[in-house]
């Protein structure tokens, strides 16, 4: 229990939700109020070109779900926290990121427009956490948004390098691993030493269950 955080949330007006400028200096001072004083910071994978954080506060899970918690009961209007998502994306902290996870597996299609797996791919720059997208896709693969079908993932390994190394990770959050996608998972851009445990892991599981 973080009982600044709980303090912050109980005076924090709700009308603030309304604008999005308000909402995002909100979340800053939110983040520096659940960072837990020392922490360790990991490496990042980076997927294709390098990149980084914009900031890493430290904020802890239970704290950023609390938060986000906040904004889906408190909101009037879903729509206003799906608008929210690319800001977030842009400026690109590491809790803004979890944030995101957190919104996406919990907003409607009709929230945000679109499929929520649609909206997640079009947020990437040219480089992404690796780590933090596998966060976002396992968050969002136990909500109600399941990761998609074949035939999508197809499609979308073929619009860019990085779209494709992210399928890649998208396919080993999938129960059904694999399956008939051994060869989009072989002809992946090579990443970090985390991508390539995970592809070696994809292909001697399908290998196993092939035999």
């Amino acid at each position: 229990m973080n009982l600044q955080l709980d303090e912050l949330l109980a005076n924090t007006p709700t009308k603030i939700l309304k604008s999005k400028r308000k909402t995002m200096k909100f979340l800053l001072t939110a983040y520096k109020i659940c960072t837990p004083g020392m922490i360790t910071k990991p490496r990042t994978d980076i997927l294709a070109k390098q990149g980084a954080f914009t900031f890493h506060y430290g904020s802890t899970d239970p704290e950023i779900r609390t938060l986000t918690s906040w904004l889906l009961t408190n909101s009037t209007n879903r729509k206003h926290l799906a608008k929210l998502i690319p800001k977030l994306w842009k400026r690109h902290g590491r809790e803004d990121l979890k944030l995101v996870g957190l919104l996406l597996a919990n907003l409607s299609s009709e929230d945000l427009g679109e499929n929520p797996w649609i909206t997640l791919i079009h947020l990437f720059n040219d480089s992404e956490p690796l780590e933090t997208i596998l966060e976002i896709a396992e968050e969002m693969n136990r909500s109600e948004n399941k990761i998609p079908d074949d035939e999508w993932l197809i499609a979308m390994a073929e619009q860019s390098s990085l779209w494709h190394q992210i399928a890649l990770l998208f396919i080993s959050i999938r129960e059904q691993g694999a399956g008939d996608l051994e060869h989009l998972i072989t002809t992946a851009p090579s990443g970090g030493e985390l991508f390539e445990k995970i592809r070696k892991r994809l292909l001697t599981s399908n290998n196993s269950n092939a035999a």
